[in-house]
This record gives C-alpha cells, structure tokens and sequence, in this order.
C-alpha cells in the first residue's frame, strides 16, 4: 500500500468511526447490522462486513461463531484490517453459554471455554462487547424454571470476570427467543455484576415474551451495551394472538420513539439490525396453560402488548421458493429497515 492510499484509507476509517459519536450528539444512534439478518447467504465474516460498508453502515454485529473460518490469530489480524479500513465499529458474539438450556451445544467445549474463546475473538477484533444467550422460550418450562438456568449463566460470567477485565471489555446477555423478560433479565445482570455485564437489547424477542418493547426498553436501556432489532406485528386470533416479525417501520413498535429513547439511555451504541421475517408464532393466551411459564408476568409490560395487538391486523408469510429468492428476501427486509432508520429515527 503506497502512502497515499494508506492516508486515504486511515481519513476514511477515521471518519466512519467518529459517526456513532455524531449520530449519538444529535440524538441519532448509529445504525449497524447484525451478521443473521443475511444467513441465508451463508457468507463469511468478509463477505459480511464487505456487505455491511457497502451499505454504508456504522457498525457490523458478528452476532455467532460460523461466519468465523478460523479463531487464529493471524486470520483474526486480517479480519481486524479489514474492518478498520472499511471504518466499521464491530461487535462480536456466540450462542448459549449456559448448559443445562435446550438450545446448549458443547462443539466449542465447556460454557468457560466458549466464554473464553468469545472473549479472544471480541478482543483481536476491538469489540467492546463479547455477547452470550442462555437459550429460548422452553428454557422456562423446565424444573426450577429460567432461576435454574440464570445460576448457570452467572456461573459462567462471575468465572470470565477476570478475563473480561484484563481484556477491557464487557460482557453482553441478550434477552434471547423469549427466554427472559426485561426484569429477569435485569436481576441477572445484577446479579453477576453490573460493572462487566450489560444486555444485548432485542425488541423483537421482548414481544415473545410478551412484553411492550417500550417497557423492555425503559427496564433494560441503561444496562445496554449491545442490541439486534427489530419490529413486530400483532394481532388478534380466537385462542389468543400470532406474532410475526417485520422489518423496521412495517410493525407496529414506534421506533422513531424508540431509537430516541435508545440513543437517551444507551448513548453511544448502534442499533443493530437483525431482520427476521415471513413466518408468525401463535401465542394462545386465552387458554390456562399458556401462561404456566409466565407466572409472574409484569401485568403492565402485557398491558402495553395487548395495546399492540388491538393496533395490528393479520399479513402474509412468506415462504421463498429458492435459496436466491430466501437471499433477495432477506436482503431487502434488512434495506427497507436502514432505509426507515436513516430517514425516520
């Protein structure tokens, strides 16, 4: 790299990064995406983040460990290059860390050590965040409900507590598939501890767990270190409501609303777009044993759901007929949303 392109690609890069700070100066957070938006085009962390900057984004979610081809260090040096010529903050992340969840898999070893490997990875990568989940919506239906598995997730934190310190950074829980509501989530942190623990905000999972994304927002914003969104639709059926996720400004949440409320309580942090649409979930409230794993379900943040609900009204699925029209699809869930971010929030 000759000099002049070298100072070129440094003013780029230094431009691009200084974006966040301004969006969060005028009350604009910056807009990023997460890496599962796009899954169906199996891409790699380059092509991803060659994606991201030709979208012109703030920042870049590797939200799981697939789109990595090697945790070496070399091929985490060249990933970092290429992140900073493309002037993208990045944040960094992996799936469940807690082994007695449904959804916990041991192909990167023990909980410890697949925290450990996040933190390497968020680290050489210059993210200030290694994100975790503890697993889904079944998690609250098992013996001892989602207290059990929160024990073993802050097992895990309070064990990487050292790691995370000696690293410079944070630990990021999502509330995950409807695993945990905003307070549970909430005494988790609290509990593992505040000062290297934050939330990965999702508003899309917040609804399946019954929850106004609003509230969830107001309980979880100033824990907020990292998110993935959304929006959602609701609406009415005879056993309770479906649920179907949409992109940004499609749904029914008010994310102009939200993103200036989101820029207020976490000042700073981009949101990340994680589209995930064309299919609905039934949630049959009206029928007793639907609320067994919600037994003590905020009556206002449901409150503030039923609202949604009586705003929404039915949409189509969509099911692609090839892997080109799943990719195009997804593509433009994630555009449209960019779009609604920049010229709406």
């Amino acid at each position: 790299m000759n000099r002049r392109h070298f100072l070129q690609s440094t003013l780029t890069a230094a431009a691009a990064s200084a974006l966040p700070q301004v969006r969060a100066a005028t009350g604009r957070p910056a807009v990023g995406m997460d890496h599962f938006a796009v899954r169906g085009t199996g891409w790699k962390a380059p092509q991803i983040i060659e994606y991201a900057a030709s979208l012109k984004l703030d920042a870049v979610f590797l939200s799981e460990l697939g789109p990595f081809e090697s945790f070496e260090d070399d091929y985490l040096k060249k990933l970092r290059a290429q992140i900073d010529a493309a002037g993208l903050k990045v944040y960094v992340g992996g799936r469940s860390v807690c082994k007695t969840s449904n959804v916990w898999e041991d192909k990167y070893g023990t909980p410890d050590e697949l925290m450990a490997l996040i933190i390497k990875i968020a680290k050489a990568l210059g993210s200030p965040v290694a994100r975790c989940v503890l697993g889904n919506s079944k998690d609250r239906i098992t013996d001892g409900g989602i207290e059990r598995h929160q024990e073993e997730v802050i097992k895990v934190f309070k064990a990487a507590k050292s790691r995370c310190e000696a690293e410079g950074l944070k630990i990021s829980i999502e509330n995950h598939s409807g695993d945990q509501q905003s307070e549970e989530l909430r005494n988790l942190i609290e509990a593992a501890g505040k000062d290297y623990v934050g939330a990965n905000i999702d508003p899309g999972n917040a609804v399946w767990a019954l929850e106004d994304p609003m509230h969830n927002l107001e309980v979880l914003g100033p824990y907020v270190n990292c998110s993935s969104v959304r929006d959602s639709m609701i609406w009415e059926t005879p056993e309770g409501a479906m649920v179907q996720w949409t992109a940004i400004g499609e749904g029914l949440v008010d994310f102009a609303a939200y993103s200036k409320r989101f820029a207020q309580l976490a000042p700073g942090v981009p949101l990340m777009i994680e589209t995930i649409s064309g299919f609905a979930r039934p949630f049959p409230f009206l029928k007793e044993e639907f609320w067994k794993p919600y037994s003590k379900a905020p009556a206002a943040s449901f409150a503030g759901w039923l609202a949604m609900m009586k705003k929404g009204h039915a949409i189509d699925p969509f099911k692609a007929p090839n892997k080109e029209a799943e990719v195009a699809y997804q593509k433009g869930e994630l555009e449209r949303s960019v779009k609604w971010l920049r010229d709406h929030a």
